[in-house]
């Protein structure tokens, strides 16, 4: 690790190498917060989404369209979370010692993870708005087999467009790039590259994501209003509108996720396209990674079934006989 000394010597990642790029001088004291920083936020990542991934894969109840979107998002912020230690000794050591090929691997992997909860943030605004803009067609137009393929799409897509990115800007063979010095690993991309990644990988399913929730929350806004008319009319509320309006709540709540994703994302990006400090990248770098470790809580803040699955699996219940079917509904719950 790259100490500070006493004499404050320039210190090289490959000492032997003359075009070794310089290391990032720090104290120990630093070093240490930081990788505890890290080690912590990668642990929790991993066990809560690990939690999620199993209540949704054990307990029937909860194999709906809407969850397996949750499920995808959950396995991307889980990986994320098992790439933070690499990610963490990367912008720490500021040094690359796993090689050219694994630089480019990796550099693919974070795109894809990062490029498929975007998209999976998509697929739960489409999910959401056609459960709430046109509940009569919801059980026709998404179905368990469809999401699913539409899952996996989202996957292939954003792994081939991520190869094709990585391979035409030469990051598998750092030594074709004479703008990066021996052992750097990171993506370094023009202008124009970066203004039509921002386009197309941000603001457009930005765009799509932000337009379905203002129709979704308009909608939502109307069914209330009818709801609470009913209600002080002094008839009934039908079956059909408490399920509208347990719609409402789910809708309200992944609006939650997608928020919190944005308020994430959004300061970063404004920052990579200007002229901004390596050190204030790296602080926004980790704000972007810190979210795959807040959705999580957003489901134990919101959804009930969450903190009910939690208790059965850390209490080992689910290895009971028939636990995969207990009914973890309450009455008029989603």
């Amino acid at each position: 690790m790259a100490y500070e000394t006493e004499d404050h010597e320039t210190q090289y990642c490959f000492p032997a190498i003359n075009s070794s790029c310089i290391k990032g001088k720090r104290s120990r004291h630093e070093y240490n917060i930081m990788y505890v920083f890290v080690s912590l936020l990668s642990v929790w990542t991993v066990f809560l989404n690990l939690l999620v991934i199993i209540s949704i894969s054990h307990f029937k109840k909860l194999h709906t369209p809407t969850n397996q979107i949750i499920l995808s998002l959950a396995v991307s912020d889980l990986l994320m979370g098992l790439a933070m230690p690499i990610e963490g000794t990367r912008l720490i050591e500021t040094c690359w010692y796993f090689g050219d090929t694994f630089c480019g691997l990796y550099l693919l992997f974070i795109a894809v993870l990062l490029s498929t909860s975007l998209g999976n943030l998509v697929l739960i605004a489409i999910d959401r708005y056609v459960a709430v803009c046109h509940p009569l067609l919801y059980p026709q137009k998404i179905t368990t087999t469809k999401t699913a393929i539409s899952i996996c799409l989202s996957w292939v897509c954003s792994s081939v467009c991520n190869t094709a990115s990585v391979i035409n800007n030469g990051y598998f063979d750092t030594s074709l790039r004479t703008d990066m010095c021996y052992g750097e690993c990171s993506v370094i991309m023009g202008f124009a590259w970066r203004i039509t990644d921002l386009l197309m990988s941000f603001i457009f399913p930005c765009f799509l994501i932000i337009t379905s929730y203002l129709r979704i929350f308009h909608v939502v806004r109307q069914q209330v209003k009818v709801i609470n008319s009913l209600m002080k009319g002094g008839k009934c509320v039908m079956e059909g509108s408490v399920r509208r309006k347990s719609e409402s709540k789910a809708a309200l709540t992944l609006g939650i996720i997608v928020t919190v994703y944005l308020l994430c994302w959004i300061p970063y990006y404004i920052c990579s396209i200007s002229v901004t400090s390596s050190t204030t990248i790296n602080v926004l770098t980790w704000v972007v990674y810190t979210n795959s470790g807040l959705n999580p809580l957003i489901y134990a803040l919101f959804y009930p079934w969450f903190k009910k699955t939690v208790k059965h699996i850390l209490t080992l219940k689910i290895f009971q006989p028939a636990s995969s079917r207990v009914n973890i509904f309450t009455e008029h719950q989603l």
